[in-house]
């Protein structure tokens, strides 16, 4: 298909392994990924930066970041802004700058997701990602975003009678892409026995039901079609949907807590915008911090009814060579986690996928994506709807 003039188009794309990078500080992860991605996209100049993060104000004592990014990556004056969604917030972040392009108020954009946790011990990370929980009813009675996934996940158990490994397909599969990624954080397979024989986090949790959270940077040059420069590489990515939806914050305020109803809304007007059906997407990048949390989103997404997502990891479906691949390059759960840069580092792989740039993680022929990003335990979902373009 054939670009638009005023289509939102993937023009650069850069990111840096999801790690413990205890040699570099927050800003120089983002200079890091900033570069990158702005010498990929041919020298594009943005006017607007887009700065997703979570958890700097808490664990890096730094607010305000665009501003501070925006200088120290050699584009002082330039407008800039913090978006601020939790795990969502990079996602949400894409969509600003979506919203600011189709307008025309501006050419090109940058939007950066960058996170820096491993400096902290554990109890103040886990303090800090307790804040996207409701802090007067849940964080007031210990519930971290752990112990919500360990309750969605005993819920899904009982309501549906899923066996207690059913959600180890996604954790495997996950491991067995991180594989052939170069920038993976554990490119290890594991197999079902170690699965089922890993340490308990909070009951029926377990540490391969868990993406380890690191630190992280991931960038995209976006650009209104008409701005770019002519003989670029690689085929051109054009973002055809997108949209983000909120629902109850606390999971005791949802009438289903096992119903992402902002993930499915998103996910349902992104496909309508892009006009096409989840039959219709390749591949889908979807958030996967916890492996509960897979299989809800591809229930509320439309790639499987109600208690039936979690049969997509058994039998081969989510594979690179499935019928909906996801996580192409080991998801959060064996690329990494980098919390609110999650939504970024999405829509770079499945730019990559689009482009034919995944080397031995290439979808075969992919030509559509779909990215979702969730907020907390799904209060916010961002979705993104990606096609390649001639």
């Amino acid at each position: 298909m054939t670009k638009k003039p005023d289509a939102v188009v993937v023009a650069g794309v850069g990111m840096m392994p999801v790690g413990e990078h205890w040699d570099l500080s927050l800003r120089q992860l983002a200079l890091e990924a900033i570069s990158a991605a702005r010498l990929d996209s041919g020298g594009l100049r943005p006017q607007a930066l887009y700065v997703a993060n979570m958890l700097s104000p808490a664990l890096s004592g730094q607010s305000h970041l665009g501003p501070l990014l925006a200088d120290f990556a050699g584009m002082r004056g330039v407008e800039a802004s913090t978006i601020e969604a939790s795990g969502a917030s990079g996602g949400v972040a894409v969509r600003q700058a979506y919203l600011a392009l189709m307008s025309g108020a501006i050419d090109v954009a940058l939007v950066l997701g960058v996170e820096k946790v491993t400096d902290k011990g554990s109890s103040q990370v886990q303090a800090a990602l307790a804040t996207a929980t409701d802090a007067e009813y849940e964080a007031v009675q210990g519930v971290t975003p752990s112990t919500q996934a360990a309750l969605l996940m005993q819920r899904y158990f009982y309501e549906y009678g899923a066996p207690e490994d059913s959600l180890a397909g996604f954790s495997i599969t996950a491991h067995l892409n991180a594989v052939t990624n170069p920038d993976a954080m554990f490119r290890k397979a594991i197999r079902r026995e170690q699965y089922a024989s890993a340490p308990i986090v909070s009951e029926p949790l377990n540490t391969f039901d868990v993406a380890p959270l690191a630190d992280g940077a991931a960038a995209l040059v976006l650009a209104r079609a008409a701005a770019l420069p002519n003989g670029q590489e690689y085929p051109q990515v054009e973002i055809v949907g997108s949209a983000t939806a909120t629902s109850a914050l606390a999971l005791h305020d949802r009438p289903d807590p096992l119903d992402l109803t902002a993930a499915a809304q998103s996910a349902q007007t992104a496909l309508m915008q892009a006009e096409l059906s989840p039959e219709d997407i390749g591949l889908f990048e979807l958030h996967d911090s916890f492996s509960i949390f897979a299989a809800l989103s591809l229930e509320a997404a439309g790639f499987a009814e109600r208690g039936k997502g979690w049969k997509l990891a058994q039998n081969g479906d989510i594979s690179l060579t499935g019928h909906i691949p996801i996580g192409t390059f080991g998801g959060s759960k064996a690329r990494g986690d980098p919390g609110g840069a999650t939504g970024i580092y999405q829509l770079v792989e499945a730019s990559r996928q689009l482009q034919g740039r995944a080397n031995e993680n290439q979808v075969p022929d992919a030509a559509t994506a779909m990215t979702q990003c969730l907020g907390g335990s799904g209060a916010t979902a961002s979705t993104h709807i990606l096609r390649r373009v001639t």
